[in-house]
């Protein structure tokens, strides 16, 4: 294996590598940690259990319809992505993106818009620069990608699988999942899942907010820990607005009796803006605002 080789290997070893979140959170005013408040918010409101009926009957109803709002009403949208996950043990830093998304849309059993993702790396400073476009479809299914940071001065912009060991280093999911549509999915899923335990818990919360988001907030606690589920409790951030969810974050079953519960992943889309008009100009790597092959 050649010099180059050895360090495009290197450098996409890491492309979504997380480490430590604690130093990033207060360097910027412009990009700090998602605010979600909640201490304010209006006192737990139990979910109505009708004879018959799970606590998470009326989660999986307001999902199911947000899905259904999402892929009928949402053609693009642009946000700033802050994410941090647990991976191999370890909890990496808050990662901060700017996104430009457009949904996948099917009409007559094809493919008339595909899922096409730029996301804009800027923060933390090791990756600021960095760039990575994905269309479903095309490029061989692979994603194209530079590095920003130092490393980007010197390293060429490359393609690779998006579910490949070099770019699913460091990451839970591959980049062909990302997004909200794709978010509510695995929210139903997980739910589903979870409907099937008999202790399952389900809570909402009104007027909290995310940024400047007001939002219903909808809490699981799984307490049994079985095979199958996972996550102890989990925190969606439903906006109202919009009818979406705009912040998910998932806890571990805690080691002990009152230890701290440790986060297994968090996905905030900050200043969420729906509909805006993006064109496959903001999913070329040859757009002369991008960095690809400058």
């Amino acid at each position: 294996m050649n010099f180059e080789r050895r360090q495009i290997i290197a450098l996409f070893g890491s492309l979504f590598a997380t480490s430590s979140a604690r130093s990033l959170l207060a360097e910027d005013p412009q990009f700090v940690e998602p605010v979600h408040r909640v201490a304010n918010a209006a006192s737990i409101e139990p979910t109505p259990k009708p004879a018959a009926s799970h606590p998470l009957d009326r989660a999986l109803d307001i999902a199911r319809n947000g899905l259904t709002g999402c892929r009928e009403s949402v053609r693009d949208y642009t946000a700033l992505l802050v994410k941090r996950e647990r991976v191999d043990g370890t909890l990496g830093q808050h990662e901060f993106m700017e996104a430009k998304i457009r949904n996948r849309k099917v009409s007559g059993g094809k493919v008339v818009q595909p899922l096409s993702v730029y996301l804009n790396f800027v923060k933390p400073t090791s990756v600021k620069g960095r760039e990575v476009i994905y269309v479903e479809g095309r490029n061989d299914g692979n994603i194209v990608a530079h590095e920003g940071g130092f490393k980007g001065r010197f390293l060429p912009t490359v393609t690779i699988p998006a579910t490949g060991m070099l770019a699913m280093r460091g990451q839970r999911y591959p980049m062909t999942e990302i997004g909200v549509e794709n978010l509510i999915e695995k929210l139903i899923e997980r739910g589903t899942k979870a409907r099937q335990q008999p202790d399952v818990q389900c809570e909402f919360r009104k007027n909290a907010r995310v940024k400047d988001s007001v939002c219903t907030v909808l809490q699981v606690t799984s307490p049994t820990k079985v095979p199958g589920l996972d996550f102890y409790q989990a925190q969606v951030f439903i906006d109202d607005a919009l009818n979406l969810p705009v912040r998910y974050i998932a806890y571990d079953w805690p080691v002990r009796e009152g230890a701290p519960l440790e986060v297994i992943e968090e996905y905030n889309y900050l200043n969420l803006k729906v509909n805006v008009g993006l064109t496959d100009a903001d999913f070329d790597p040859y757009n002369k605002q991008y960095n690809f092959y400058s």
